[in-house]
């Protein structure tokens, strides 16, 4: 998997809106309140997401004044989130593993493992979500924040599912699964998803010289500010540049 493609391309440009309807995208407005909160967003600032899909947590931002730029390697996602943006959100399609930007935002996100968690796959290094979390760090300046979830390795192994297959090795889950498009028409797709464990987030952040502010347990939907657990589908990292 080469810098500029990627495997999930394929997947949005079938899924198109048809994402928007899947349950994991509903809570968009409480994350967004959320993570107003913790990063201690203001309007005027400006938030760069990356991996933003179609945009919805950019255009939720932006109605909150905050000038948004959202980058996603789907075309098909870029196309539909500047169909629905707002003043104040701007989208481009860009790599996340190939960020240029340098010190021009008071903050960054990568949710619902919009980018960061994605990297792996057939061929995939091992180092591609630390290449989107160095350039996450790269592009806040001196003392901004970031906010990234990553799906948890603890609960991944809990509730593994007959169409899993877990990589020890790697900690990525493979999964063969099927998605709908708008018309209700199915497409047969592999889904590649790294995992993480509390320690491992921790240190990849220490390895992108970022500080760790806080590390909860999260639901879709449904963040707080809950202790790493075994039992929650997510682990949200909220961490800053020095």
């Amino acid at each position: 998997m080469s810098e500029g493609h990627h495997w999930f391309e394929a997947v949005a440009s079938h899924l198109g809106r048809a994402y928007l309807r899947y349950s994991f995208t509903k809570g968009t407005e409480q994350e967004v309140t959320f993570l107003l909160d913790a990063l201690e967003l203001e309007p005027g600032m400006r938030v760069l997401d990356v991996g933003c899909g179609p945009g919805r947590h950019a255009l939720a931002l932006a109605q909150h004044g905050i000038a948004v730029v959202g980058i996603d390697i789907s075309q098909r996602f870029i196309d539909l989130a500047e169909e629905a943006a707002v003043p104040g959100a701007t989208f481009l399609r860009a790599d996340a593993r190939a960020m240029a930007f340098d010190a021009e935002f008071d903050a960054a996100l990568s949710l619902c493992q919009g980018a960061f968690g994605l990297t792996g796959g057939p061929g995939a290094p091992l180092d591609g979500d630390g290449a989107v979390l160095e350039g996450m760090a790269r592009a806040l300046r001196p003392g901004g924040r970031l906010a990234v979830s990553a799906f948890s390795a603890y609960f991944q192994l809990r509730f593994l599912e007959d169409s899993d297959h877990f990589d020890a090795a790697a900690g990525v889950n493979h999964e063969r699964t099927e998605v709908r498009d708008e018309a209700g028409r199915a497409e047969p797709v592999d889904l590649w998803t790294t995992c993480y464990t509390p320690r491992e987030l921790r240190l990849l952040a220490a390895a992108s010289g970022l500080r760790v502010d806080h590390l909860w347990s999260v639901t879709p939907g449904a963040y707080s500010r809950a202790e790493p657990s075994l039992d929650t589908p997510e682990l949200l990292l909220v961490a800053s540049r020095p």
